[in-house]
C-alpha cells in the first residue's frame, strides 16, 4: 500500500489573502536548558490544508467538531484538470466517481459546478486552492455547499499524486466551536 501525504506544511503554507500567517514560538527549549521542547502555535483555522465547517459561512451552521466524519474518510476519486472544467466535464467525472471527489489543477467551484456537486449528492469536494470558491466572490458558493453539509477540503498538495481511485483520510482537528480546522490529509492506494 502506498501512502500519499497531500497536506501542506503549515509554516510554509499558502495563506489566503487577509488571513494571519501561521507562526510559532518555542516556549520551552532544550537548547536553553529546559527538560523538553514546547511549541506555541499561532494560526488561522484556514491556513494550509484545512476543512471548512458550515459555520464558516452559515450563521447557525455546524461547527467543525460536529461534521460527520464519514464524509471525511473513505473511498474517493481524484480527477485532474489542466483548465477550469465546464459543468458538463464535471458531470462526466461525477457519473463515475465516489461520493468524495478531489479536483487537481486550477479548479474553482463556480455556482454552476456547485449545483452539479449537489445534484450528485457529494459528501466532500477537495481542491488545491486555499478556497473552493472564486476569491473575488467566495460567499455564494460556500453558502450553497456548506448549508447542504458538503465537506470542503481546501489547500491540498497534489503534485505527487495521479488521478485515480484512493482511500481518503482527512479528519479535521477537533477545535470546538470553530468555523474550520487544519487537516492532515492522506490518500491510500486502494
Amino acid at each position: 500500500m502506498k501512502i500519499y501525504d497531500i497536506t501542506q506544511e503549515v509554516f510554509t503554507s499558502v495563506v489566503y489573502p487577509g488571513d494571519v500567517a501561521p507562526s510559532y514560538v518555542r516556549n520551552v527549549s532544550m537548547d536553553k536548558g529546559d527538560v523538553c521542547n514546547v511549541t506555541v502555535v499561532t494560526m488561522c483555522a484556514h491556513n494550509g490544508t484545512h476543512m471548512d465547517a458550515p459555520f464558516h459561512f452559515v450563521k447557525d451552521g455546524k461547527a467543525i467538531e460536529e461534521l460527520n466524519l464519514y464524509h471525511c474518510i473513505g473511498n474517493c476519486t481524484l480527477k485532474e484538470f489542466d483548465k477550469q472544467p465546464t459543468a458538463e466535464e464535471l458531470r462526466q467525472v461525477l457519473n463515475e466517481s465516489q461520493k468524495k471527489v478531489i479536483l487537481k489543477g486550477p479548479v474553482v467551484i463556480t455556482m454552476e459546478l456547485a449545483r452539479c456537486i449537489l445534484a450528485y449528492n457529494l459528501e466532500l469536494i477537495g481542491v488545491e486552492s486555499q478556497s473552493v470558491a472564486p476569491i473575488e466572490a467566495p460567499m455564494e458558493v460556500h453558502v450553497e455547499l456548506l448549508k447542504n453539509e458538503v465537506v470542503l477540503l481546501e489547500g491540498l498538495k497534489l503534485d505527487q499524486v495521479e488521478e485515480g481511485e484512493y482511500f481518503l483520510i482527512a479528519a479535521p482537528v477537533k477545535l470546538g466551536g470553530s468555523d474550520g480546522a487544519p487537516v492532515r490529509a492522506i490518500l491510500l492506494d486502494r
